[in-house]
């Protein structure tokens, strides 16, 4: 499959290809205190400011999240490793969700549009194919964008010093996620 696709377009938002524009918001985003509390903490900004690439996230099955012009956040499509705990084929590879938002856009509604439509593009790309996703128990709000995307869960686990919930998400599956409160 090309990549990238042309730009994904919601009633909102846009997912596209990043920039080198989109640099600063990179930057933001991993050196977020609160986006880095269930993802092993934020990433120094000097650090960051020196080693970041013109044009961060430029690679197969990432999306810059736009709105009005301006990256709030991204979505990636990754092959989870056969290594990890969690999987829903014998041999894993599946392709693994990701999503960051920068915190001045959370409570909006706008991770779970990008995350609907990503996963139609992936529906349309990969029909079929499960979609797998691991988050932290302990990440309330996560699990509520998980089980509003339909994902199911299918395990949980202790990775990276915390519990994990696992789900996968198929569009041939209505059910919704299993969230203890």
């Amino acid at each position: 499959m090309a990549w990238p696709p042309e730009p994904i377009k919601t009633e909102r938002l846009v997912l596209r290809q990043s920039e080198a524009r989109d640099r600063p918001a990179f930057v933001d985003l991993f050196a977020s205190p609160e986006v880095g509390t269930y993802i092993g903490g934020a990433q120094p900004r000097d650090e960051l400011e020196r080693t970041a690439p013109e044009v961060p996230g430029r690679r197969f099955g990432f999306f810059v999240v736009e709105l009005d012009g301006t990256m709030i956040g991204m979505i990636t499509f990754d092959r989870r490793d056969p290594g990890r705990k969690g999987r829903v084929w014998p041999d894993a590879g599946e392709a693994e969700l990701g999503y960051m938002f920068l915190p001045h856009s959370w409570g909006h509604g706008y991770a779970a549009e990008a995350c609907a439509a990503a996963l139609d593009w992936f529906t349309a790309a990969h029909p079929g194919e499960p979609v797998v996703l691991s988050t932290q128990l302990a990440n309330r709000a996560s699990l509520r964008l998980v089980a509003k995307l339909g994902f199911i869960e299918v395990d949980r686990f202790e990775e990276y010093g915390a519990e994990q919930w696992f789900g996968a998400w198929s569009p041939f599956s209505p059910e919704r996620a299993r969230i203890v409160e």
